[in-house]
């Protein structure tokens, strides 16, 4: 019998019965509660957004007017009213919470990134293997209609074999916004090498493979802020790839989203994926267009000589909660495997050694 076989299988949420949603308790209704989990609960066929923690009188209100969804004020208050946990609450909190839900029986979504450290994303995950239950990670950038391209082309072949893979997520915001990500030091798990990081390096890892050494620059430019915001980092692949990652709020002139170099032809994309921008604008999730790039913001793939215009291919952060509905219904995989997140995790400790001690650190 394999090892797989062995293994408690992830549960179905209170086994629901043919026709009843599954019921969704979403702890935190900040920016990636209110912008990002909500919004995409509510539209994924099959779930129902049934309770959020908050204790905000005005995000309170908003949920309830906005999803029929009760507000509670604790973590305690939710365990009854729920089927599925979605941890979206500060960083700092992300491994108690989870453990507690699944300590109460239930299986969890936790908001990127699943803990402080590796050791800790894999104590949960011993955790949940040990409960049956389902562990997933929202890494929603895997479902960036960009990034989606760059897989796509890269499967294809018409890239060749990937040589560097070159990702930006900058901004120019040379004035805080404020707030824990900002102002926080490590034991908020603030700065940007854990929030944009966690995207920029685990795109890496999905497109090429295991790492094996990190370097990384990492500072903070702006006066009023603790945690980094200006960061860099470098992977060695174990196929030889590499990949240069850049994260910052203080880009005064931003580089293209993507600069992919294989050995028959390289692909180059400017913009940000849209989602982020029409979650935040209100349009509903699935509805028309809701993925769709704009063209003008297509990128080119070829070299210097010969290149063509190449259509992004749609976002898609709808198919991570319709991927969560369908594995507790019929017990298939969680759209992210939380031991991927975890890999994420080994390379971003290794980064911020990287950067506190100026040393490239290899991985085994």
């Amino acid at each position: 019998m394999s090892d797989q076989a062995d293994r408690p299988q992830p549960r179905r949420a209170s086994q629901p019965s043919a026709g009843t949603d599954i019921r969704v308790g979403l702890i935190g209704y900040g920016t990636a509660g209110a912008y990002f989990h909500a919004p995409l609960i509510h539209a994924t066929p099959g779930l129902s957004l049934a309770a959020v923690v908050t204790r905000n009188p005005d995000r309170r209100a908003e949920v309830a007017a906005t999803y029929g969804a009760a507000a509670v004020d604790d973590v305690q208050d939710l365990w009854g009213r729920c089927d599925l946990v979605v941890v979206a609450s500060p960083n700092r909190t992300h491994v108690a919470t989870a453990a507690a839900a699944l300590t109460e029986g239930l299986p969890v979504v936790v908001d990127k990134p699943l803990a402080r450290t590796a050791e800790e994303g894999r104590g949960l995950v011993r955790l949940a293997e040990e409960r049956g239950l389902m562990l997933t990670v929202f890494q929603n950038r895997r479902w960036d209609g960009d990034f989606r391209t760059v897989r796509r082309l890269a499967g294809e072949g018409l890239l060749g074999r990937v040589l560097r893979f070159e990702s930006r997520f900058e901004r120019w915001r040379p004035v805080p916004k404020g707030g824990w990500r900002e102002s926080g030091g490590p034991d908020e798990v603030g700065g940007l090498l854990y929030d944009l990081g966690s995207h920029l390096v685990d795109q890496a890892l999905q497109l090429l493979g295991p790492v094996h050494a990190v370097y990384c620059e990492s500072d903070v430019r702006r006066e009023g802020v603790e945690a980094d915001d200006d960061t860099f980092i470098a992977l060695t692949h174990a196929s030889g790839a590499r990949s240069h990652l850049w994260a910052s709020s203080m880009a005064a002139r931003l580089g293209p989203r993507f600069r992919v170099l294989g050995s028959a032809a390289g692909f180059v994309k400017y913009g940000m994926d849209v989602q982020e921008e029409r979650l935040r604008a209100g349009m509903t999730p699935g509805a028309p267009g809701f993925g769709d790039d704009p063209e003008e913001r297509w990128g080119e793939l070829g070299t210097e000589s010969e290149r063509r215009v190449v259509r992004t291919e749609a976002g898609a952060y709808l198919d991570f909660y319709r991927e969560v509905a369908a594995a507790l219904r019929d017990g298939g995989p969680p759209p992210v495997d939380p031991a991927s997140a975890v890999e994420t995790l080994a390379v971003i400790e290794a980064a911020r050694l990287s950067a506190s001690q100026s040393i490239v650190v290899h991985l085994g």
